[in-house]
């Protein structure tokens, strides 16, 4: 970690701060303000770890056998192979680095310092220990600040400490460093405005801190990459089973050394499904490429899968499921009125509307109310190009959007312009207050607490005339809302004499009259509800882990549809006491738990580890720096793209550039696609490669000649895998992805389906290849003519399987051709590649084969269409017994 700077040692000046040229030599000292980032592998690491496979492994010593038996076209064959494998898997590993690093430059924080005793507005990379830097609400700070003054200065820290409400920054306070009050890198200012020195930069932060002890490695594996060895596994004991079976046959019928290992490296070649790797790669990219159009953005390609796996998604509330824009919904007068607010992105074509018939007055009632609610405010609100946009406190920017929509703009309030004394917001306080000169008295204006304002008003209003207050009966009001999971403000106003002096403060709010409640709300995100169902049925749980109030989390878990039961709300309190008595209770809480409230940043991790432990796949959400080391930790971390910290992102599999939950969903059915279509690879692969097999296990032991030599099989798999399998990696949605259960993370990809399919196509192929090579041989044909014919079966078998494979539940001619394109001219290409070879003097004498006739290529595609006929069965079958659509 880079040394601490000091504003003490770096000092600025107050009026003129740092000049250019030191600013710039201290950049050169200190480097960018960022967080670092770890440094991208070369070009030949990420080439040579294309190689780890063990099936790539197989493969290169098959390649090393033929250049010890002399046999070089084998063997360039093999290195062909392997160097097609490298290069496009570094190509495509390459290509989702690019979009993470896009991404990353999406964000483009600014500074306004002053510089030369100018003020300046700079990237924030280029701050330096030492300038003096200008905050004012709705900035983020842009590094760490000692701040030399503040004026009602909030910031919102919750991303560093999971605190929902804002801290006030008083100067004069001196902390257990000795450091004076200071701002943090990356919070946002909520209110006020303040100056201060730069006191740490980069990775010397208190986030750059928590950036560095994040910096483990993970302790959950994609699903896909642990599949992925055991299928490594169970090919490589396979194929060495399967070789030292034919070696011991071999020996028993007196083969010599040289046609024992020339027969091996035939059987591997056949065996190893060398393609695979390439294969997924192009799924994986390809999916990489659809979830960015949906605004997710993946920085680890095996999160695709990962993220279609996921069995329960660990959700935020606030600005996830929500808007993460309060918003008015409603004003309670103290008589019960209630006046309800429009919602839509204009605001000044939105109205007031009372269910109350009869009640004319209420609107002029509410007026009176948002009179209030503006008055003591200290937010702006303004129309841009491309909407309205707010600065300054959440709460005060709903309130003022509240006054538009009754058609009450700040700065058309006549008491607006004659503004005579103001008592900021203090937490402590719990209210604010305005003080307005009138043409006799004075007018004030009080927004605050509602137990606060109830507390100090005498009086309320009632029908427009001023009534011994309620309070029990205003009270309830208030917990009535609360328990809608509304935020609640109260508004007051006044009369007063004018004071000589000029001097107003809380001492002079007396004899208020209370006019009413505001009722807020953070509505629900377009879309997360639908969302929400799809995960139900889809299989998904979803859970929501937030810091909010129970009651407020329960009553957006409700309005989005999150099924849930009232034993099933916990929070923060319950899972430390959980945590306390050990890991077993704790997965007791989580395994029926659904809504967590008021929970503490550390405790997010705790629950996401055991709801893995009670046999979940979790997907966990978040944006804020505490959040990073349950992002890191989980099977998928979903970083927030918008508001989130670039620790989160740094930390997260998956960024969502919307910050939408349905975007969320959008992405887990596209991961669905890409590990539908990985498995569809798959079975072509392994199902050609084991008829291959096959072939080869029924002639040697029976005597006969090797039915195509090493070249031929080589040529068999570089082309028509090598081009089916990536058209077959392209497929696209077949628009039932969420109808299904998640697969267990315990399931492998070659799954019992799988291999009952792949056992009765290699039947077809293998059996039927070889009755078709015994009968060529014993019909007078030469061996050369055999491997010729065979060899085109083969490929049309292959052909015919791709077609085969574009489903797993549907039939074949439900698929429309035009839907993969690619695909289609890949079958075609490799059939007239084919038989292209067989007319090139070179490619023909090279693989030992001929031109044929069109009589005997219609006879074996009636032979290789056979397996549709045998593939349709299955799949009718399996549906009658799964009972599926």
């Amino acid at each position: 970690m880079a040394p601490r700077m000091n504003a003490e040692i770096y000092p600025a000046s107050p009026q003129r701060g740092l000049s250019q040229a030191d600013a710039g030599e201290r950049l050169r000292e200190h480097g960018p303000n960022s967080l670092p980032e770890g440094r991208p592998p070369s070009l030949a690491s990420v080439f040579l770890r294309q190689f780890l496979s063990p099936l790539i492994y197989i493969l290169l010593a098959a390649a090393l056998v033929s250049i010890a038996l002399s046999d070089v076209r084998d063997a360039i064959f093999i290195g062909i192979v392997l160097l097609l494998n490298g290069i496009i898997g570094t190509v495509q590993e390459f290509s989702a680095g690019r979009a993470a690093a896009a991404l990353r430059s999406l964000e483009q924080p600014h500074a306004t310092v002053i510089r030369d005793g100018l003020q300046r507005e700079i990237d924030a990379r280029d701050l330096v220990p030492g300038d003096l830097v200008l905050l004012e609400a709705g900035n983020r700070v842009p590094a760490d600040v000692r701040l030399h003054s503040a004026e009602n200065l909030q910031c919102d820290e919750s991303l560093l400490t999971g605190e929902s409400l804002p801290v006030s920054k008083k100067i004069g306070e001196i902390e257990e460093k000795g450091e004076g009050t200071r701002a943090f890198a990356g919070t946002m200012v909520t209110r006020g405005r303040g100056r201060g020195v730069v006191s740490a930069t980069g990775a010397s932060t208190e986030i750059g801190k928590i950036a560095e002890m994040i910096a483990t490695r993970s302790i959950s594996r994609p699903p896909l990459m642990v599949r992925l060895d055991r299928f490594s596994r169970t090919i490589a004991i396979t194929v060495g089973v399967a070789i030292a079976a034919l070696f011991a046959v071999g020996l028993l019928r007196g083969m010599g050394y040289h046609d024992l290992f020339l027969m091996s490296v035939g059987l591997a070649v056949a065996a190893i499904p060398e393609g695979l790797p390439v294969a997924i790669s192009i799924a994986l990219a390809i999916g990489m490429r659809r979830m960015a159009r949906s605004n997710v953005i993946v920085r680890r390609m095996a999160a695709i899968e990962a993220l279609g796996s996921c069995t329960i998604v660990a959700t935020d509330k606030t600005g996830t499921l929500t808007m993460n824009e309060l918003t008015v919904t409603e004003v309670r007068l103290p008589d019960g009125t209630i006046v309800t607010f429009e919602t839509g992105e204009d605001l000044e074509a939105c109205a007031l509307r009372s269910p109350h018939v009869g009640d004319e007055r209420a609107g002029e009632r509410a007026a009176e109310l948002l009179k209030a609610a503006v008055l003591p405010n200290e937010a702006l609100l303004r129309r841009e190009v491309d909407g309205w946009k707010g600065m300054g406190d959440t709460v005060d920017v709903a309130l003022l959007a509240a006054a538009r929509k009754g058609g009450l703009a700040k700065e058309n309030v006549p008491e607006h312009d004659r503004l005579i004394g103001r008592i900021p917001y203090e937490p402590d306080l719990k209210y604010a207050a305005s003080f307005h000169q009138a043409e006799e008295d004075v007018r004030i204006f009080v927004k605050g607490a509602p137990e606060t304002l109830i507390d100090m008003a005498s009086r309320m209003d009632r029908d427009g005339e001023a009534v011994a207050i309620d309070r029990d009966s205003l009270l309830a009001q208030k917990e009535e809302l609360a328990a809608r999971g509304l935020r609640v403000l109260a508004f007051a106003e006044g009369r007063i004499a004018r004071q000589p002096n000029g001097d107003y403060g809380h001492g002079h709010l007396v004899d208020l009259v209370f006019l009413g409640l505001a009722g807020m709300q953070d509505p629900l995100r377009p879309g997360v509800t639908e969302a929400i169902a799809a995960c139900a049925g889809a299989g998904i749980e979803v859970a929501m882990v937030t810091g909010d109030d129970p009651r407020t989390a329960s009553a957006i878990a409700r309005d989005a549809g999150i099924p849930f039961e009232d034993d099933q709300v916990v929070t923060g309190h319950a899972v430390r006491d959980a945590e306390a008595k050990g890991e077993s209770a704790l997965d007791d809480l989580t395994r029926r738990a659904r809504i967590y409230a008021r929970v503490e940043p550390a405790q997010k991790l705790a629950i996401v580890l055991s709801l893995a432990r009670n046999g979940h796949f979790v997907a966990v959400t978040g944006d804020g720096v505490n959040d990073a080391p349950a992002l890191k930790h989980a099977h998928v971390g979903v970083a927030m793209g918008r508001k989130g910290t670039d620790v989160a992102k740094e930390s997260a599999d998956i960024i969502v550039t919307d910050d939408n939950f349905a975007s969320i969903v959008a992405g887990i059915r596209e991961g669905r696609v890409s590990y539908a279509n990985i498995r569809k690879v798959v079975f072509l692969l392994v199902s050609t490669g084991a008829a291959e097999m096959v072939l080869f296990l029924l002639a040697i032991p029976l005597g006969m000649p090797l039915p195509l030599t090493a070249v031929q099989l080589l040529w068999l798999n570089l082309v028509t895998n090598g081009v089916q399998d990536v058209a077959l990696a392209a497929e696209g949605a077949e628009g039932d992805e969420l109808s299904y259960p998640p697969r267990s993370p315990r399931e492998p990809i070659f799954n019992r389906v799988m291999l009952r399919r792949v056992l009765h196509s290699t039947i077809v192929m293998g059996v039927g290849g070889f009755g078709v090579f015994w009968w060529l041989l014993a019909n007078g044909h030469t061996e050369s003519e055999a491997r010729n014919l065979l060899l085109l079966l083969f490929v049309l078998f292959e052909n015919v399987q791709t077609f085969n494979s574009r489903s797993e539940h549907h039939s074949i001619f439900r698929q429309g051709l035009v839907r993969n394109p690619f695909l289609v001219v890949g079958v075609v290409g490799v059939q007239a590649l084919h038989i292209a070879a067989m007319h090139v003097p070179v490619l023909s004498d090279t693989l030992g084969i001929a031109p044929v006739s069109p009589a005997q290529w219609s006879v074996l595609l009636l032979i290789a269409a056979s397996l549709i006929v045998v593939m349709e069965i299955e799949k009718r079958w399996d549906k009658r017994m799964t009972k599926l659509p």
